[in-house]
C-alpha cells in the first residue's frame, strides 16, 4: 500500500450480524462464509461468542481452525468462564484474538451492571490480563462509550492498555452519535490517553440513526485504525456499519483519508450474495455498491454521458467490487467437474463429495427448467443445497396447488415427518397461503408468521424467486430460505426451512447483558 496507513477491517457478520432477529447460522454456514471472508482479505473476522452456547463454542471452533490468512475472534464478556471458552474454542486458530467488553456508560453502570465506576475498572483489568493468558491479541470495548463520561473512559482505556489490550474499541452501541461528535471523541481519546500510542483504536457503530457508515469514517479521518463492520450492513435493529460502503468510500476517495485497507473488493459482490442467501435478508435493490441497481442507468442523460465517459457518472467501476456480467454457459450436458470449476471462479467452494454430487444433480434439474443459468443461480442452488441437511425433521415430498378464476385456491401436498410420511389438504386465499395452511394441517406448529417476501434472482419469466419467511414461536424468531422457478415451491421449501430451525434446539438466544 506504498504511503498509505494500513485500515483494519474486522467483520463482525457472524457474530453481531447473526444477532438479527431470524439470522442465526449453523456450523457449516458460518464457515463458509469465513471462508468468503478470508478469500475477501478481511484482516479479523468475528466468529461468534463461544460462552452463548455449545453451538456456538464450535462455530467458532470450526472457523478457528478453517481459517489461515486472517485473524479470527471470539466475543467474551469481563467473565472469567467467557474468557476461557473463548480461548479455548481459539485455541486451534492459525492467529487468534479475545475481544471482551464491560459497560462504562453511568446508566450501564448503575442499573445494569450495579456496579460502582471502580469495580468496573478492576474488572476490565482483570479481564484483559485472563485474555493476555490465553492468546497475546486482545481486543478491550468500553460498552456504550458513546454515553459514557469521557474522564471516565480516558481512566479505564489507559489501565486496560497497561494490562495489555492492544486494541482499543469504541462503540456506538445504541447508534445515538453523530459524526462530528463521534470524530471528536476519537480524537480527544487518542490525546488524551498517555499510552494510546500503545493500541489501534477502532469503532462499531450501529446504524438506528442510518449514520453508521458515516460515523465510522468521521472516526477514521480522526485516527481510528480498525472499523468493525458487517457485510450489508447486517445486524440487530437497524444493522451495522456495512462494511462494502465503508471500505469503497476509503478506496475511492483516497483524496480524503491518509489510509487504505487490503481487501480484494471484487469478492465484495460474492461475499453479499452469500451471507444474503445464508440467512434470507434480500439485499435492496438501491443499496449502494451491493445493490441490483448500484451501477444501473436508466435516465437518458445518464446514459449517455457513461457511454461517452463512464467517469461522468460514474465514480467508481462496476467490476472493481465484483459485479460481472459472465453467464453460467454449461448446460445439462456439461460434467461434474466443469460445474466444479465454475463455482470455484465465483468463490464458491463445496466441503464434500456427497455435497457435490447434491449440488450437481440441482443443477441438472434447474438446467432442464431454465434457459440460461447466472452466476445468481448457483449462488441461490448452493445456499437451498446447503439448507436442505439429511438430519432435517420435516421434508417437502410433493406438491400440487390448484388456482383458477372464481375458484378458492386449494393445495395438495405430502410431507416427510420424522421418516413418515402424511398428506395434508387445505384451501386459502392464494396458492401460498393454501400451501402454509396444509403444512399446518401437517405439523401444527403454532407458530405465527411475521414475514413473507419474494426476490427474483434474476430477470426474465423464467428466474428463480428467492422466497424469505420470518416464524416466531414463544419470543423465537427464525428466517426461513427457499428457492425455485416455481414460487409456490420456493415458498413451501422456505415456510419448512424456517420450522426445522425452530425445531433445533442447539439454535440459541445470545445471553450477554449488553452488545458492542
Amino acid at each position: 500500500m506504498t504511503d498509505k496507513e494500513h485500515l483494519i477491517i474486522f467483520d463482525t457478520t457472524l457474530r453481531d450480524g447473526e444477532q438479527s432477529p431470524g439470522a442465526s447460522m449453523t456450523r457449516d454456514e458460518k464457515v463458509r462464509i469465513a471462508t468468503a471472508l478470508e478469500r475477501l482479505r478481511v484482516d479479523v473476522i468475528e466468529a461468534g461468542f463461544p460462552a452463548a452456547s455449545n453451538g456456538d463454542f464450535e462455530a467458532v471452533q470450526a472457523v478457528a481452525r478453517a481459517i489461515k490468512d486472517s485473524t479470527v475472534c471470539g466475543l467474551a464478556r469481563a467473565l472469567d468462564r467467557d474468557i476461557d471458552r473463548a480461548g479455548e474454542a481459539l485455541k486451534d486458530a492459525n492467529a487468534g484474538r479475545i475481544h471482551t467488553f464491560i459497560a462504562t456508560s453511568p446508566i450501564h453502570m448503575e442499573k445494569k451492571l450495579k456496579m460502582s465506576p471502580d469495580q468496573v475498572v478492576e474488572q476490565a483489568i482483570h479481564a484483559v490480563k485472563r485474555a493476555r493468558q490465553h492468546c497475546d491479541d486482545v481486543e478491550f470495548s468500553p460498552e456504550d462509550a458513546g454515553r459514557s463520561e469521557i474522564d471516565f473512559l480516558c481512566r479505564i482505556l489507559e489501565a486496560v492498555i497497561d494490562a495489555g489490550a492492544r486494541t482499543i474499541n469504541i462503540p456506538d452501541t445504541v447508534g445515538y452519535a453523530v459524526p462530528h461528535q463521534f470524530g471528536s471523541l476519537i480524537a480527544q481519546l487518542r490525546e488524551r490517553i498517555p499510552n494510546a500510542d500503545k493500541a489501534v483504536f477502532s469503532v462499531h457503530c450501529h446504524n438506528d440513526l442510518g449514520l453508521a457508515v458515516a460515523n465510522s469514517l468521521a472516526a477514521v479521518q480522526h485516527g481510528a485504525r480498525q472499523v468493525e463492520c458487517t457485510i450489508n450492513g447486517l445486524g440487530e435493529r437497524a444493522g451495522n456499519a456495512a462494511l462494502e460502503e465503508v471500505v469503497m468510500t476509503v478506496r475511492t476517495r483516497q483524496d480524503s483519508f491518509p489510509c487504505d485497507t487490503r481487501l480484494d473488493t471484487t469478492q465484495i459482490v460474492n461475499c453479499s450474495r452469500l451471507v444474503s442467501g445464508i440467512t434470507g435478508f434480500p439485499v435492496q435493490p438501491n443499496k449502494a455498491i451491493v445493490g441490483a441497481n448500484a451501477f444501473a442507468h436508466e435516465s437518458g442523460i445518464h446514459q449517455d454521458g457513461v457511454l461517452k465517459h463512464r467517469e461522468t457518472y460514474e465514480i467508481m467501476r462496476a467490476e472493481d467490487v465484483g459485479w460481472q456480467q459472465n453467464r453460467m454457459v454449461l448446460g445439462k450436458h456439461s460434467g461434474r467437474n466443469a460445474f466444479r470449476a465454475r463455482l470455484e471462479e465465483i468463490g464458491i467452494q463445496l466441503g464434500t463429495v456427497e455435497e457435490l454430487n447434491e449440488a450437481f444433480r440441482r443443477f441438472k434439474d434447474l438446467a432442464d427448467k431454465k434457459h440460461e443459468i447466472f452466476d445468481e443461480d448457483l449462488q441461490a442452488l448452493v445456499t437451498d443445497t446447503t439448507l436442505t441437511s439429511a438430519n432435517e425433521r420435516v421434508k417437502l415430498i410433493s406438491l400440487r396447488v390448484c388456482s383458477e378464476t372464481g375458484e378458492t385456491p386449494r393445495a395438495d401436498l405430502v410431507l416427510s415427518v420424522d421418516g413418515e410420511e402424511e398428506p395434508g389438504t387445505a384451501i386459502g386465499g392464494g396458492p401460498v397461503d393454501a400451501t402454509f395452511r396444509a403444512i399446518e394441517s401437517i405439523v401444527n406448529s403454532g407458530t405465527t408468521l411475521k414475514l413473507y417476501s419474494v426476490n427474483a434472482i434474476t430477470s426474465g419469466t423464467d428466474a428463480q424467486g428467492e422466497v424469505t419467511v420470518r416464524l416466531e414461536k414463544g419470543g423465537r424468531v427464525v428466517n426461513g430460505a427457499g428457492a425455485d422457478t416455481d414460487i409456490v415451491i420456493a415458498s413451501a421449501k422456505a415456510y419448512l426451512n424456517a420450522l426445522n430451525k425452530l425445531s433445533n434446539v442447539s439454535e440459541r438466544a445470545h445471553p450477554q447483558t449488553g452488545d458492542v
